[in-house]
């Protein structure tokens, strides 16, 4: 029996607010006997909204009201009801989740309709999305080969490696179209971040609110803003300023990687071949792609197109399929049912390294998801091991427990979604060698992503099984 679903994604990034509707076209693909697993089998994006300037009150807080008026006024233009969609996310990205109230204009725009997903995207986690929805992922995956995504907004760049379509790292620096902001129709300065601050003073140019800058001294910004972008990926050698411009840790993949691919507003006036006037947005977008475009570096690099430039975290984060799968073997019933875990998947190179990296590797992943306040629960995922000795399981099990232990809330449930059938004997090993008391989640036959969330319910068939409601991005349109 097919059923059809409608789903809005919200992004609310530095520079633009973005809303897409979708309808996924969901089917009961198990046989009559088995456990419902409900895939997508079609889906389609029905609306896009307009971009929206993200409006804000001041340089530290998000215009809540401003921001739901241009919600309500899409889904009017949509022609689509509050009632109508049946799950989505509400996403705030870049420099806008830095702001004072953005938990708060979260909550609020929870309200509107749907299940929703809601999350502040940190750097890491938003690398990922916006990688999934440029396509990178997929065609790192088909091809077989490195690809690393650059996803240049107004206020970041986020960036993400994915090795046959897997993450394998991930980083974000201060670099986007507008750190610099212009009075209308000239080049005085109105707004200006520190760091860009910084990185113009590094090559000899004044930067200050209420200063008027050349043509030159802007372009000459710009081309040092490119430059540490492929200083970042490992393109040119790293000067001291690289590490001015990082949010957080640079990254550490060191071997080859085979493609770049561009997303985020920026990216389209990379491409963009065309005559447009250069501050046509009041900031130094249009320069930044173009200095990216007339770069020496990106002339001896393999640039794949993205599917998504402007759209690619709005269509990455906004659609969500839902499918029920798997068997629990390992569960504690009176805490669920819990919805709207994020996933943290274990790459094939990560479940290759010993105990104390494997451990290590953990904590460091889950740092992805800045763990605070009401964002404390995570699901472990990995492919695991077919056919497990004593002894694997053993490792295994101390390696998550060190590495899950000390970045989770004290009463929070370990979970762990696994592929492979070994999620009992895992199980028991964690709770084997737990320090303390804490409540386990184990299940298995389940392929979930960096990305993805998940809902488990209340067991069925006598405590047997639960349902596992699987909200996978939905990608490459």
């Amino acid at each position: 029996m097919r059923e059809n679903i409608f789903s809005v994604g919200i992004d609310i990034g530095t520079s633009t607010t973005q809303l897409v509707f979708s309808k996924l076209t969901i089917e009961n693909t198990a046989s009559m006997t088995a456990i419902p697993k409900i895939q997508i089998i079609d889906k389609e994006i029905i609306y896009r909204s307009d971009i929206h300037f993200t409006p804000l009150l001041s340089e530290t807080r998000i215009d809540g009201d401003t921001v739901r008026k241009i919600i309500e006024m899409e889904y009017k233009k949509a022609n689509i009801s509050f009632e109508k969609i049946d799950t989505g996310a509400v996403i705030i990205t870049g420099e806008t989740a830095r702001k004072e109230n953005a938990n708060e204009i979260l909550n609020t725009l929870s309200g509107l309709a749907g299940d929703f997903v809601v999350a502040t995207a940190g750097p890491d986690l938003e690398s990922i999305i916006a990688g999934k929805g440029a396509g990178a992922g997929k065609f790192s995956k088909e091809k077989g080969c490195t690809v690393v995504n650059l996803d240049i907004g107004g206020g970041t760049t986020n960036i993400a490696i994915f090795k046959n379509g897997e993450v394998v790292d991930t980083a974000c620096l201060d670099i986007g179209g507008r750190l610099i902001k212009f009075e209308e129709d000239q080049l005085k300065v109105n707004y200006a971040s520190n760091k860009i601050k910084t990185l113009a003073k590094d090559i000899g140019i004044d930067v200050q609110v209420d200063k008027r800058l050349s043509v030159d001294e802007v372009e000459g910004i710009c081309r040092r803003m490119a430059d540490i972008l492929a200083e970042s990926i490992g393109v040119i050698p790293a000067t001291p300023l690289l590490q001015e411009m990082l949010t957080g840790a640079p990254l550490k993949w060191e071997k080859e990687i085979d493609f770049i691919s561009f997303s985020g507003g920026v990216a389209d006036c990379i491409f963009n071949k065309g005559s447009v006037p250069l501050f046509r947005y009041g900031d130094i977008g249009i320069l930044l792609g173009k200095a990216i475009a007339a770069s020496p570096w990106l002339e001896t690099s393999k640039v794949i197109q993205a599917s998504e430039t402007i759209g690619a975290t709005v269509v990455g984060a906004g659609t969500h399929t839902t499918e029920i799968s798997g068997s629990t073997i390992t569960i504690e019933a009176s805490i669920l049912p819990i919805k709207n875990i994020p996933i943290l998947r274990l790459s094939r190179e990560d479940e290759g390294l010993d105990h104390e990296q494997l451990s290590r590797r953990i904590a460091e992943k889950l740092d992805w998801f800045r763990l605070e306040n009401d964002q404390q629960l995570v699901a472990l995922a990995m492919k695991g091991i077919k056919n497990p000795g004593f002894q694997e399981i053993q490792v295994l099990a101390k390696a998550i427990i060190e590495g899950m232990d000390n970045k989770l809330g004290e009463k929070e449930p370990l979970i762990i979604i696994v592929e492979n059938d070994m999620a009992k004997i895992l199980g028991q090993g964690i709770q084997a060698h737990l320090p303390q008391k804490r409540d386990v989640l184990c299940i298995d036959s389940i392929r979930v992503d960096n990305g993805d969330y998940i809902d488990i319910g209340k067991p069925l068939a006598n405590g047997k099984v639960v349902p596992v409601i699987i909200k996978t991005l939905v990608l490459n349109y």
